[in-house]
């Protein structure tokens, strides 16, 4: 199947540095909104603490449920409405000494003294201890610089270290992107955060593994061509796959997003802006980069050996 033909020829290059901008602009954005947050939303897997999702059979106020808990013991709580509907909230405390099933019992029987019997349910309940917290934060951390590294030497075997340190680029590129709109949007990393995280670095390597290949194809049958026109020619031979792929594998995220459920909430969100951020950084961060080094440092031209 081909959506785009095969003698399309978009001008990618030219779009060079209005893609730069656009990419700064996103990741820059994202970096001030960390700083000015004082660093990532962590979920209860890196922060520690309690929490307890909650759903009412008729919608409630969140400051109700606050002055209801105030007197309990939680120590430092909050309550956040979930959903758009208010009749769900999640419920975070630090607290995380105890049985976890005594203390949600402890918070449903102090909300349906307020709300009535039978007008609440405990949807979820999750504790996890400061030290396991800080412990999983920093193993995320690890593995996703692991990855990273990983890949770099990959791509300088596959290929050349020019290619590998483009590839590199492009994935932390998607990855700051990600990350700044998990901030801007208030949105917490927990475990599964992490996972898309991982998720989206495979994936946009791949998009840039199949660019990168052709770009060295048709370098070695053409070597006299300018190399601009190489790059810009591997990218829009390539154009139809990267988006075949790239529009099929929304859809399914799609789906996870808006039907999944909350456990994967946030792991779909994490991919479907992994995946937009790693096709566009394939065809205009990746080839930009190496399309820089090329200029900056020629390479030795391999022509192809006769059939």
């Amino acid at each position: 199947m081909e959506i785009v033909k095969s003698d399309t020829n978009i001008d990618f290059i030219g779009w060079t540095r209005a893609a730069v901008i656009l990419s700064l602009v996103v990741v820059v954005a994202g970096i001030v909104s960390l700083i000015v947050k004082g660093g990532p939303e962590y979920g209860i897997d890196f922060a520690g603490g309690t929490l307890i999702q909650v759903r009412f059979s008729t919608p409630v106020a969140t400051a109700d449920i606050r002055d209801a808990l105030r007197n309990i013991g939680l120590g430092s709580f909050s309550v956040q409405q979930f959903g758009t509907e208010a009749d769900e909230f999640l419920i975070r405390a630090r607290e995380t000494t105890g049985h976890l099933q005594q203390f949600s019992q402890r918070v449903k029987e102090t909300l349906e003294r307020k709300f009535g019997d039978g007008k609440l349910d405990i949807r979820r309940a999750e504790m996890v201890g400061p030290q396991v917290g800080k412990d999983l934060q920093r193993k995320g951390a690890m593995a996703l610089l692991y990855a990273i590294i990983g890949m770099l030497i990959y791509i300088s075997w596959r290929f050349e270290f020019r290619f590998a340190v483009g590839a590199v680029v492009a994935l932390t590129h998607d990855v700051l992107v990600t990350l700044g709109f998990f901030s801007i949007l208030g949105r917490e990393i927990d475990l599964t955060s992490i996972a898309a995280f991982l998720t989206i670095i495979g994936y946009s390597l791949n998009d840039t593994i199949v660019i990168y290949d052709r770009i060295r194809e048709n370098r070695a049958i053409c070597p006299n061509e300018n190399f601009s026109s190489v790059v810009n020619r591997s990218i829009n031979e390539t154009l139809s796959r990267t988006l075949l792929t790239s529009g099929t594998t929304l859809l399914v995220v799609g789906a996870l997003f808006f039907l999944g459920g909350v456990i994967i909430n946030n792991f779909a969100f994490a991919l479907m802006v992994g995946i937009i951020a790693g096709t566009y950084s394939s065809i205009f961060v990746a080839g930009a980069l190496v399309l820089f080094w090329e200029k900056w440092r020629p390479a030795p031209i391999k022509e192809k050996p006769p059939a």
